[in-house]
């Protein structure tokens, strides 16, 4: 019997918090998951439908190849029938690769070097002329037009402008059989044992013949380009003998005022990721690490002896300032003199080094006689320090005296002289990656007019399929971005909506899709734009799967899976599954957002704050145009605005350095403005960002709260751990005694898996444990220390309840909706939004001053509506207690609850950057700028 294949069947899915479900999904269809947080949504659609779908891909692979990836390990399911190869979109896939920009992701930079290098037009970098290439028939041709009847030299040039003696080149020319050369302008003959200058810079051609132009020596005449052509590859000069002038024909790219010549371009030459094309002056990378002299004299009122040159301290009796004495004494100064009265020579020498040894006093180092020594600088030190041989805590310390600066040689394009001297249509392959993708659209639909009958032929397809991508891109709302622009600076939802588009341009078919909730970062206004882009996917034959909260997605899907009815071990159930039409209709905690039963309330009345504003004034950065804002503090503030209109250059970017640079001495430089007023009026900020708790499966809730620590002296007072000698380090899993030696305290062993993720699978001695035997017997309540790592925060907090210690760090953690997490769960498979409020739960169990700025990055990513209910609520409380809450945010429920709102905007990228207007809700819901307004009205008044 055939099986049914217009459905993805999933029979008895347990993965994680799953239990024992079935699920049928349409094929060919829009399917959207929800639910809580911590419902099951992720483990049904990637954990077990992707994850699956990925092992039988390497199933297909040879027995040789899958020796090399390891077994992937099947996910719990009883079984998956009607499953297509699977492609996931996930949003922790950004490249932090410096080298990777929007226009290498999408590929769309990789045709824009194939049309460059096929139908671009270069010019000369030193003359600004266009180049010229001729055939050698052109050039025979043009040789006896312009000199019939003139004595001339044909020169084939073999040095341009480079330092040498050149001994070994004159023998061999002379070996030729040549007699002359000319040098640096002037006919030489060649003789036995001739030299140059070695230490100036040449210019060689050797004389291949000399003649009169005549049609009747037209042969010779034609041989002797040929020779001069070989010599001088590809290049020959006619020497007037008359007026000494000088002209350049070329079978290359050629200036024929200075005879500059290119290579034939190929499409590497215009890649920043190749030695081709890469600028020599910053590798490709458009920006280079300087020495900011400013961090390393902050305080020019102090003297060297007080500590004026940061990197030296204050003074010691070391060689160093034994050696600054010595400079100090030639200029007639002293350690104690200010360094603002030092001579500026003499700050130079002690900066930059001495280029003549100096002289120490004998007395200073204990010998009989003067000591004379070279200086080379506080400067060279620390770029020696910076090198990657050195140590970690060197390099770190080094870094502080540094600062990222544009690449003075190619001003941040990236690319060298040769490659951004190519043009169309007056535009070189920069300036059309630095336009908005929206602006970009616009030109190459239009540039076909300004090119030649044979540049729109060679053109033709390359234009075509370059406008297919860029529509793709603008039709997911990222209009405002720079091909330039680097993919280590974008959003999770702005990565996985450009893979999006990528995806949609690879014209796939018969693929199931699976995304995580792609509209984050996205206004109202894009929203349409980016269901449209998921509904091409689906009718191009492909399954579409979104995990997803935004209402518009819901209401647009085919059919909704709706997960519950809890988090944690109280969910992966499903409690709905169905169209949009029917959901409505049912009592499920999601549907009675939808239909209107329950929704998040507006607050009775606007809080007025206390009285005292933070006023930023000329923020310019990125697209800002000099923006001047005012921060009402006490308030719940929040930035809205169309993606790309400059909300996080201004928080982000501009706001959040600056006080991190007032209060902890970062390191981060903001982007430039004029001035900042009423830092006075706050005593902390804490910037609680989407960021990984860390790096390593090692992190998790329990650490980074610190509410480990505590666990652990728990567990060293129990009179079992006080028999045995235990001392905290035995409970920790990341230090020898107590752990498991077999994975390390992991928990798990590594299988690389090369080209694809790293797979975890769990350790065969401890079995995920992470502790040795003796230490497990060690019990609280009858639990384990690795028992506790491994309970919910639900769980932990009625299990703890008579510590109040632990009990308050991991009530918190509840109350921010984490309840369903793990204790010891890898921060590694915690979400964006999860890690966020891990870390907002830390700050809150901290003492706040009420004198605290918080800045939050549209903290509802991952949030169905309830636990959004729930973070507002913890969100307020914080401002009730006198603190300031900055919000960065899209979601119309959080936008509504604000005290005072910052719309940004009117449009993205380029056309952002204006401070539209400001205000509570209902004031900014009656303005008549930007798109904000027009989406809160009907939120306001639903």
């Amino acid at each position: 019997m055939v099986e049914e294949t217009d459905q993805v069947k999933v029979y008895g899915a347990r993965v994680h918090n799953l239990k024992n479900i079935d699920v049928n999904i349409p094929r060919n269809s829009l399917t959207v998951i929800t639910g809580l947080s911590g419902s099951g949504k992720s483990s049904l659609a990637f954990d077990t439908i992707f994850a699956e779908g990925q092992r039988r891909y390497i199933e297909t692979f040879s027995t040789y190849a899958r020796n090399f990836l390891g077994n992937m390990e099947r996910p719990d399911v009883d079984k998956i029938t009607g499953l297509s190869p699977v492609i996931s979109i996930e949003q922790k896939t950004t490249n932090k690769n410096p080298r990777s920009t929007v226009g290498t992701t999408t590929e769309v930079y990789d045709y824009l070097r194939l049309l460059y290098a096929r139908a671009g037009e270069a010019y000369s970098y030193l003359s600004g002329e266009k180049m010229v290439k001729y055939t050698e028939e052109k050039i025979l041709e043009m040789i006896l037009h312009d000199y019939k009847g003139k004595k001339i030299y044909l020169l084939a040039p073999l040095v341009k402008a480079r330092k040498g003696h050149y001994k070994e080149l004159f023998e061999q020319i002379r070996k030729k059989g040549y007699l002359s050369v000319r040098v640096d302008g002037d006919i030489r003959e060649i003789m036995h044992g001739m030299k140059l200058d070695r230490y100036k810079n040449h210019d060689i051609e050797v004389v291949i013949d000399k003649l009169i132009v005549s049609e009747k020596d037209y042969k010779r005449l034609k041989d002797s380009v040929a020779v001069a052509m070989l010599q001088g590859e590809g290049l020959v000069m006619i020497l007037d003998a008359q007026t000494q002038s000088v002209r350049h024909y070329s079978k290359k790219l050629m200036c024929p005022v200075t005879g500059l010549s290119y290579r034939d371009p190929a499409p590497h030459n215009f890649s920043f990721n190749s030695p081709q094309g890469a600028c020599p002056k910053c590798k490709g990378l458009g920006a280079i690490n300087m020495i900011d002299t400013d961090k390393i004299i902050p305080n020019r009122d102090l003297s060297i002896y007080e500590g004026g040159i940061v990197p030296l301290g204050k003074h010691r009796n070391a060689l160093i300032f034994w050696q600054i004495t010595a400079i100090l004494n030639r200029h007639d100064a002293k350690l104690k003199t200010p360094i603002k009265d030092l001579p500026e020579d003499c700050i130079e020498e002690i900066l930059y080094g001495s280029e003549e040894r100096i002289k120490i006093d004998r007395s200073l180092m204990g010998l009989s006689s003067d000591y004379f020594m070279e200086f080379e600088g506080v400067i060279k030190y620390i770029l020696m320090l910076q090198e990657k041989d050195s140590s970690a805590t060197a390099q770190k310390w080094a870094e502080q005296f540094s600062v990222t600066t544009v690449c003075p040689e190619c001003k941040g394009a990236r690319l060298n002289q040769e490659a951004l001297h190519f043009r169309i249509h007056d535009k070189n392959i920069d300036e059309l990656s630095s336009m908005d993708i929206s602006e970009l659209y616009e030109w190459l639909m239009n540039v076909d007019q300004y090119l030649s009958e044979k540049q729109n032929k060679i053109a033709f397809e390359i234009l075509k399929e370059i406008r297919t991508r860029l529509k793709f891109l603008l039709d997911v709302g990222l209009e405002y971005l720079s091909l330039k622009r680097s993919s280590a600076t974008l959003s999770g939802g702005e990565s996985q909506r450009i893979r999006l588009a990528t995806q949609i341009g690879s014209q796939l078919v018969n693929v199931l899709y699976i995304l995580d909730e792609p509209s984050i970062g996205l206004h109202q206004r894009d929203n349409i734009r980016l269901i449209n882009s998921l509904k091409t996917l689906r009718d191009s034959g492909n399954s579409v799967i979104v995990v997803e909260h935004d209402r518009d997605m819901m209401m647009a899907a085919d059919y909704i899976v709706d997960m519950g009815p809890k988090a944690g071990r109280y969910g992966g159930e499903v409690v709905f599954a169905g169209t949009p039409q029917e959901m409505i209709k049912t009592e499920t905690l999601t549907s009675q957002y939808l239909n209107g039963k329950k929704k998040i309330e507006i607050p009775a009345k606007r809080r007025k704050g206390n009285g005292m504003v933070l006023t930023l004034k000329g923020a310019r950065g990125n697209n800002l145009k000099g923006v001047t804002v005012d921060f009402p503090l006490g308030k719940l503030i929040c930035v809205t605005g169309v993606s790309g209109s400059g909300k996080s250059s201004l928080i982000n970017n501009t706001l959040q350095p600056i006080l991190s640079q007032k209060f902890y001495h970062s390191l981060q430089d903001p982007l430039p403005y004029e001035s900042i007023e009423g830092i006075e009026h706050i005593d902390k900020i804490v910037n609680v960002d989407q960021s990984p708790l860390g790096k390593t499966p090692r992190s998790n809730p329990a650490t980074y709260t610190g509410v480990f620590s505590d666990i652990r002296s728990l567990f060293v007072g129990l009179p079992e751990a006080k028999i045995r000698g235990y001392k905290a380090g035995r409970f920790s899993f990341n230090v020898s005694g107590g752990r498991c030696e077999a994975c390390s305290g992991n928990g798990y062993k590594t299988i690389e898996m090369n080209f694809l993720p790293d797979v975890y699978v769990p350790c065969e001695v401890c079995h995920g444990k992470r502790y040795n035997r003796e230490t497990l017997e060690v019990r609280f309540k009858g639990k384990s220390i690795a028992d506790v790592l491994d309970m919910t925060i639900n769980r932990a907090v009625e299990f703890f309840e008579n510590v109040p210690q632990i009990l308050n760090k991991i009530k918190v953690l509840q109350e921010v909706g984490l309840g369903y997490i793990r204790l010891g769960q890898p921060s590694t498979t915690l979400s964006g939004g999860e890690s966020q409020r891990v870390k907002l739960a830390t700050e809150l169990a901290k003492r706040d001053t009420g004198k605290t700025l918080y800045i939050l990055d549209e903290p509802t990513t991952g949030l169905h509506f309830e636990d959004i209910r729930v973070l507002m609520g913890v969100l307020n409380k914080l401002v009730d207690k006198g603190n300031t809450v900055i919000v960065i945010e899209h979601n119309l429920d959080v936008i509504k609850m604000a005290d005072y709102i910052i719309d940004m905007g009117p449009e993205g990228g380029k056309g952002g950057g204006e401070l539209l207007c400001c205000g509570t809700p209902e004031e900014v819901a009656q303005s008549a700028k930007g798109y904000t307004p027009k989406y809160l009205k009907m939120e306001l008044e639903r």
